[in-house]
C-alpha cells in the first residue's frame, strides 16, 4: 500500500498539507473511532528529537537503482543510545511519483518517514531513536512492486575479541584467557565454561581455581591455576553492553608432559624398526650363503669321490692285463 504523500512528506504546498490533516481527522471523528492503519505505531521525529536531544545524531545512508540486482545493506555498530536518521536514495527513469516507498523493521511496517524528490531520484528518510536492545535490529527501505528493491541497515553492538586460535598449555601450568572490546566500554564482564552444550557461570567466589582480573573497562581476564586436562574445552566471555550483549569464545587445550615426547618415542621406535629389519635381512643373507657354500662343498667332495672311483676301476683291467703278459 503506498501512503498519501500529505501525510507522508513535503511534496505539496503546505495548505494541501494542512488540508489532507483535517481531512483525516474529520473522518476518525465521525466513526467516533481511530482509523484503522497497516503501519506500526512510533513516537513522531520531533517527540523523539526533543526528549532526547542530548544524544547523539547517526546519518547512515544507502543508494540504489532500479537496475540493482541484489539487496544492499550497511552495517552499523553502536555502543551507547543515539538518534538515527536512515537515508535510502533510489534512482530510477520513471515518474518517481509512482514508485511505492515502504519501511520496515524486520517484518513490521513502519510510519512517519519523509520522501523528497529531485529530478529522477526520489530520498526516503526515516528517523528515530535507539536508547535499548529492542530497537536494534534491521531496517529496511524497499522501492517497487513487481520489482522489488531493497535497502538494509543492520545495527550491532560492538564486537569483542578473544584469542583466535586454541591456547595450548599443559598440566598443573597457570594460563589466562582475555577478552577485550576495542571500541566499547561494557557495563560488566562475566566468564563461562562450557559443559557439552550449556554454558555454566564461573563463579570465583565458590574456588581458588580461578581469579577474574576487571580492573580495565576494555578487558577481561580469567586465570586458571592448577590446571588439569579436565580443564580443557570451551570457555565464553560475555560483554553487557547498554544496547545488547556480546559475547566470545577461547578455546583452551591442556596437555600432558608426555605428549612432547610423543614425536621423539615415534622416532626412536620406527629407528629401531628399521635396525631390527636390517639386523635380519643380514643374518638371514648370511645363513643363506653359509648354505649356498656348504651345498657346493658337498658337491665337489661327492664330484672327487665320483673321480675317485673311477680313476679304481679304469687301473683294475690294466694290472689284470700286465699279470698275463708276464706269465
Amino acid at each position: 500500500m503506498r501512503a498519501l504523500p500529505c501525510l507522508l512528506g513535503p511534496r505539496g504546498p503546505l495548505p494541501l498539507a494542512l488540508l489532507c490533516l483535517l481531512v483525516a481527522a474529520r473522518g476518525s471523528l465521525a466513526d467516533g473511532q481511530p482509523s484503522a492503519s497497516p503501519f506500526t505505531s512510533l513516537p513522531t521525529h520531533g517527540e523523539m528529537m526533543t526528549k532526547y536531544s542530548n544524544l547523539s545524531l547517526e546519518t547512515p545512508d544507502i543508494s540504489l537503482t532500479e537496475h540493482s540486482r541484489v539487496p544492499v545493506e550497511k552495517n552499523i555498530t553502536l555502543e551507547r543510545p543515539s538518534n538515527i536518521q536512515l537515508t535510502c536514495q533510489f534512482t530510477t527513469h520513471k515518474d518517481v511519483n509512482s514508485v511505492n516507498v515502504t519501511w520496515k523493521k524486520g517484518d513490521e511496517l513502519l510510519q512517519n518517514y519523509l520522501l523528497n524528490a529531485t529530478g529522477n531520484i526520489l530520498y526516503a528518510q526515516y528517523m528515530f531513536t535507539i536508547i535499548n536492545s529492542e530497537q536494534m535490529g534491521s531496517y529496511s527501505c524497499l522501492f517497487g512492486e513487481e520489482k522489488e528493491q531493497r535497502g538494509t541497515f543492520h545495527f550491532k553492538v560492538p564486537e569483542i575479541h578473544g584469542k583466535n586460535k586454541p591456547l595450548v598449555t599443559y598440566v598443573r601450568d597457570t594460563t589466562v584467557l582475555i577478552c577485550k572490546c576495542q571500541h566499547c566500554s561494557p557495563l560488566n564482564w562475566t566468564w563461562y565454561s562450557s559443559n557439552g552444550s550449556i554454558q555454566v557461570p564461573i563463579d570465583v567466589q565458590m574456588s581458588d581455581k580461578y581469579v577474574i582480573d576487571g580492573t580495565s573497562a576494555t578487558e577481561t581476564r580469567l586465570k586458571i591455576t592448577q590446571l588439569s586436562e579436565g580443564d580443557q574445552g570451551s570457555y565464553w566471555c560475555r560483554a553487557a553492553l547498554r544496547l545488547g550483549e556480546r559475547e566470545e569464545r577461547v578455546e583452551l587445550v591442556v596437555l600432558s608432559y608426555l605428549v612432547p615426547l610423543k614425536p621423539f618415542l615415534g622416532i626412536v621406535a620406527e629407528v629401531v624398526i628399521l635396525v631390527a629389519i636390517i639386523l635380519f635381512y643380514e643374518t638371514y643373507t648370511q645363513k643363506k650363503k653359509k648354505h649356498i657354500d656348504d651345498g657346493k662343498e658337498f658337491e665337489q667332495v661327492e664330484q672327487l669321490k665320483s673321480d675317485d672311483s673311477n680313476g679304481v676301476e679304469n687301473n683294475a683291467p690294466r694290472h689284470r692285463k700286465n699279470e698275463s703278459v708276464s706269465q
